[in-house]
């Protein structure tokens, strides 16, 4: 596996590219996760996308990626990909989209497993009642992405 950082209005992100595509993207660095930092058309790609979103020039990713999860995990991360930049899904909303009404807390799973966030957008999804609910690199991250993106929420 191989990784790289880079520096953003949220703090440094790691991207991760198993050589295939990227595989993982974390907002925070740890150490105790063994990769080797080098260069990879797939994390240099990336970078560049995420740069010009920071920048407010791309509002739709197109990077290769090679992610792991059960079915039910890619088809929640398939619609997600489908949220528009500046909009928002609810995880009731998420769950009809995917033929599971019924699966609103297991849409809150898949998003907490969500190997690539960002780019799989994970933090367009809000409550019922319009206001923030978890995100893995913490809320404020969370509140920053939607303001960038123009989406109006709930305290």
């Amino acid at each position: 596996m191989i990784c790289d950082y880079l520096d953003t209005a949220i703090g440094k992100l790691t991207i991760y590219s198993n050589g295939k595509g990227i595989c993982r993207i974390d907002f925070f660095y740890d150490e105790n996760f063994e990769c080797y930092r080098g260069k990879d058309m797939y994390i240099d790609d990336c970078k560049k996308q995420l740069k010009l979103y920071f920048e407010g020039q791309l509002k739709e990713f197109n990077v290769k990626l090679d992610i792991n999860g059960s079915d039910f995990q890619k088809s929640v991360w398939k619609e997600l990909m489908k949220i528009p930049f500046g909009s928002y899904a609810t995880y009731g909303e998420i769950a009809k989209r995917i033929g599971k009404p019924n699966a609103k807390r297991a849409v809150g799973g898949a998003l907490n497993r969500n190997p690539v966030p960002i780019i799989i957008p994970c933090h367009r999804v809000i409550g019922a009642d319009g206001s923030l609910t978890g995100f893995g690199g913490g809320l404020p991250i969370k509140e920053f992405l939607l303001r960038h993106e123009g989406i109006a929420f709930r305290m």
